[in-house]
């Protein structure tokens, strides 16, 4: 219960914190919210010597086997002594962490070094009331996460062989767990380095516990509207009349302190009052009255809030600080939250029925679920859709989405039957990596459309608080592409390939059947096809609609059917001009049995229809009482697909939104790739050197390497950069020429010169000493209207393409690749592909491929092609130095000579800072 002694507690911790950060030993990051395997939260953060009394109290509430289990005997309380072991840590050698539920401690998890410095023992203790809860997964987790950064790379445990509990939660981590049993104790070891195994295993347990989590509010027993009110037109009169009036299968409650009736029911005073337990409670109180609901929230045992109320980050700094109490507030308490400022919530399904939103009715049921931030883009999707005759399964109205974010809500759509495409309007984008892996695995089994604004992830707009990126703006739309998500910009696009996903069966190949009525329409039609990337299988452009229906419907009917039998045409799309006799109705009943028969894709564009009466750009959905419209049997009900002919007014839209869909079937259909091992990788040695490196790194400063450490740093993964010597003499200069072996090239060290052969920054093939000194003399001169700059010998590279390979770190996105042909490529001509690590082998093929320019590396203009496998292993291998080791700032290699064998590396400059935490890390928590 949220009451004195929880806020009592916390504040002594903030004092403990504050105290420690101020001298630079409390891990502050180390704190996070975390989501329970049953979808509840709470709260975990290093262990504070003020927890004394609550560890004592946790003992208490312990039964005597859990405490045989944990200490090998049993023990009534703890002493003094052990108390102030167990709570006085120096969050190196000794690291504890509590996960707590308002002001009680639900699990400790804790650390000790052994004599070996690389290895830790660890031991955890659950309460009673939450074991089986995911407790002690999470508390491993992130006791890896911090051993591993205080250079720990094995856990040891002493666990007793009947608290299978607790051997279960080592053996199921993903980690190789050795064992051995010796004097009546099992006795088990394990390296706790992330491996694929790991991540995977704690990605799943994550995706369970956070689609439980919003289940749990899509899908409550019982709600409670919190504000409720009889004034017709407020918000809380709404709600309350929405989830009534929409049928809402479980109990609701009203609340408002000065009402007795309301609704036709009774009114409480207070959610305490409610005589049964609340699933979901829909605040919708003044901003100074939320705090006070919320604690009443939490003392009632509420699992969840939807919080209508706005005043929060878009009121600037003061409403960012209470947003984010807000959160801790519920969070420290077990609930989740939806909102503030948010639109509502709704499920369609017949068993639950819920419209808790501010839209008037319940929408019509579909496969479609949808996502929104801010409010006002929350209605432009709902009456989007509903213009369109779009179905809906569910609808999230995030609003500042200071807890439940788009990231949760495919986490929920992902496992719910009733979802068979999602569409989501992104603002902001909170956590970019996670969205990057959670999505790439919705997509690989439902369609998933994105619109996002040109400066999503630039820009904030109000009531938003995250980072935003500094990494080049096609950065974000690569990951998307990456994801597999259908990219769109506007709404209205949106909605174009929402019509299509939701209706129609995916198309298996790319290619189309036109038919127009409109030889010229159907040119134009046959040409839009090619330009968007499908193919032509088949143009019927002399359909004759004019010869009335009973002759012109049978012959349409033929001609579709006959082109969708065909095994090379995998959808249909049809223009027509208005034809006498033949209303638009009848065509799309005709076209949608045909689609419906072969089990194909059918899109249609009406051009010139002036009927006010008929609905385009949306579905046109034939009566089922109509004898040309055969029942939807159950395989396509079963794919959640809603019954319909997605028409368009321009054909252009037509062909745009099937496009998207072809190409997305095209990712989903296609092999993926798989995260390489990559021979001659130390991860330990470059971390080890990393981390030397740092120490001569001020606050959020930079350090630039030299070219003797950048060496080592890339050898640790199999990187070797073309040797290179300064001079300050022309006598140093021979001398590194000798050494390094004659020809030599000569280049100044000028980052922007160094490069120009065409300005006199760079010259090749320098056979022996006295030419050397020439073109020492002779460069000197060339850039003297330039200034001074030093130079450098080099060892002549076999001749090739020139390529320029970039990865930075971005607070938003994390390590970001950036691949190119250098020179005016990249530099006038801005052609770049970009990917965010990891990276697939199929990842780093597609990046290699993408720029324009990048024909030149594939025999262009009769030239022989260059080792592209050899490229192909750099990137693979910066994207993992990249992925593993946030504290590179910036790696650059300019340029890169790619011969038809091999490739060698000119040029490497790398910087290194003390980096922000990512977004998406090894440890299980909640969006800050």
């Amino acid at each position: 219960m949220a009451g004195p002694d929880a806020l009592q507690t916390r504040a002594d911790v903030a004092h403990y914190a504050e105290s420690m950060v101020a001298d630079g030993h409390y891990p502050e990051y180390w704190e996070a919210d975390v989501v329970l395997r049953d979808g509840g939260t709470g709260h975990l953060r290093p262990i504070a010597p003020s927890d004394a009394d609550a560890v004592q109290a946790f003992h208490g509430r312990q039964s005597e086997n859990s405490i045989y289990l944990r200490f090998f005997t049993y023990k009534a309380t703890l002493s003094a002594k052990e108390l102030k072991r167990f709570t006085e840590v120096d969050h190196h050698d000794r690291v504890a962490f509590v996960i707590t539920r308002g002001a009680d401690i639900i699990g400790i998890g804790r650390y000790d070094r052994l004599d070996d410095p690389t290895e830790a023992e660890v031991a955890f203790n659950v309460s009673d009331a939450y074991q089986g809860r995911g407790v002690g997964s999470i508390l491993l987790e992130h006791l890896a996460a911090a051993a591993r950064e205080n250079g720990i790379r094995r856990f040891s445990a002493e666990v007793l062989p009947e608290n299978r509990k607790m051997i279960t939660v080592f053996a199921e981590a993903g980690y190789e767990v050795e064992r051995h049993f010796d004097d009546g104790v099992v006795e088990l070891r394990f390296d706790i380095d992330a491996t694929r195994k790991s991540r995977a295993v704690m990605e799943a347990r994550e995706h369970r516990a956070e689609a439980r989590s919003v289940a749990g509010l899509m899908s409550p027993a019982s709600v409670a509207v919190i504000g409720a009110s009889r004034r017709w037109g407020s918000v809380g009169h709404a709600l309350l009349g929405h989830i009534t009036e929409g049928g809402f299968a479980g109990t609701v409650y009203a609340v408002n302190p000065e009402a007795f009736e309301l609704g036709g029911g009774v009114s409480y005073a207070s959610v305490r009052e409610v005589p049964g337990p609340v699933d979901l409670a829909v605040i919708a109180v003044p901003k100074d009255q939320v705090d006070p609901v919320v604690d009443e929230c939490a003392a009632a045992g509420v699992r969840g809030l939807l919080v209508v109320t706005s005043g929060y980050a878009e009121d600037g700094a003061e409403g960012l600080a209470r947003q984010r109490a807000l959160v801790a507030r519920a969070r420290a308490q077990g609930m989740r939250v939806v909102g503030p400022a948010s639109l509502g919530i709704v499920n369609t399904d017949p068993s639950v029925r819920l419209n808790a939103s501010m839209a008037p009715a319940l929408p019509r049921r579909g496969g479609l679920a949808l996502f929104s931030q801010s409010a006002g883009l929350g209605v432009l999707l709902y009456s989007a859709a509903a213009r369109r005759g779009l179905g809906v399964s569910s609808i999230i109205s995030a609003g500042n989405r200071a807890d439940v974010s788009g990231n949760d809500a495919m986490q929920y759509w992902e496992d719910d039957g009733a979802t068979s495409a999602v569409a989501l309007y992104l603002e902001t984008i909170g956590n970019p990596r996670k969205f990057s892996r959670i999505a790439r695995r919705l997509a690989q089994t439902k369609p998933v459309i994105v619109a996002k604004s040109p400066v999503t992830g630039l820009q904030l707009p109000p009531g938003h608080a995250v980072r935003t990126t500094q990494a080049p703006p096609a950065a974000l739309d690569a990951m998307l592409r990456q994801s597999g998500v259908i990219r769109v910009e506007t709404t209205e696009q949106l909605m174009d390939v929402a019509s299509i996903v939701a209706s129609q069966p995916l198309p298996a190949g790319p290619g189309i059947a036109v038919f127009s009525n409109s030889a010229a329409l159907g040119k134009v039609l046959a040409d839009a096809v090619t330009a968007q990337g499908m193919t032509v299988a088949a143009v019927v452009a002399d359909l004759d609609l004019d010869a009335g229906q009973s002759v012109a419907l049978p012959s349409l009917e033929a001609a579709v059917a006959g082109a969708l039998a065909r095994e090379d045409v995998h959808a249909a799309i049809i223009t027509t001009l208005p034809a006498r006799g033949l209303p638009a109705e009848t065509v799309s009943a005709a076209l949608q049995a045909c689609g419906e028969a072969a089990g194909k894709p059918v899109v249609a564009s009406f051009t010139g229809v002036l009927d006010p009466q008929l609905q385009l750009d949306g579905l046109v959905e034939a009566s089922p009482a109509d004898p040309a419209v055969p029942a939807a049997d159950e395989a396509r009900a079963g794919a959640g697909l809603q019954r319909g002919l997605p028409a368009f007014a321009s054909p252009g839209a037509a062909v745009a939104a099937l496009g998207a869909v072809v190409a997305y079937t095209r990712w989903r259909a296609r092999d993926h790739g798989e995260y390489a091992e990559l021979p001659g990788t130390d991860d330990d040695a470059a971390a080890e050197q990393l981390e030397g490196i740092l120490g001569r790194v001020s606050g959020v400063g930079l350090t630039r390497l030299s070219a003797e450490e950048g060496a080592v740093l890339l050898g640790h993964y199999g990187i070797d950069v073309l040797p290179s010597a300064s001079f300050d003499s022309a006598d140093e200069a021979v001398k590194a020429a000798d050494q390094l072996g004659w020809p030599v090239a000569l280049k100044t060290t000028d980052e922007h010169l160094r490069h120009r052969l065409d300005l006199g920054g760079v010259r090749l093939g320098i056979e022996d000493a006295e030419a050397l000194r020439a073109n020492i003399v002779a460069m000197e001169k060339a850039l003297a209207p330039f200034g001074s700059f030093g130079m450098e010998v080099q060892s002549m590279a076999p001749s090739g393409q020139a390529c320029t390979l970039r990865a930075i770190e971005d607070p938003l996105l994390g390590p970001v690749l950036s691949f190119g042909l250098a020179g005016d490529a990249v530099n006038v001509l801005d052609d770049w592909a970009h990917g965010v690590p990891p990276l697939t082998t199929v990842d780093v093929a597609d990046l290699v491929r993408a720029p324009r320019a990048s024909r030149k590396l594939f025999g262009y203009q009769g030239l022989p092609p260059a080792d592209i496998a050899a490229v192909e292993d750099l990137v693979a291998r910066v994207a993992l130095l990249k992925d593993n080791h946030p504290e590179i700032a910036l790696l650059e290699f300019n340029p890169v000579l790619v011969a038809t064998s091999g490739l060698a590396i000119l040029s490497a400059t790398i910087d290194v800072g003390n980096p922000r935490h990512r977004t998406d890390s090894a440890r299980r928590a909640m969006r800050d």
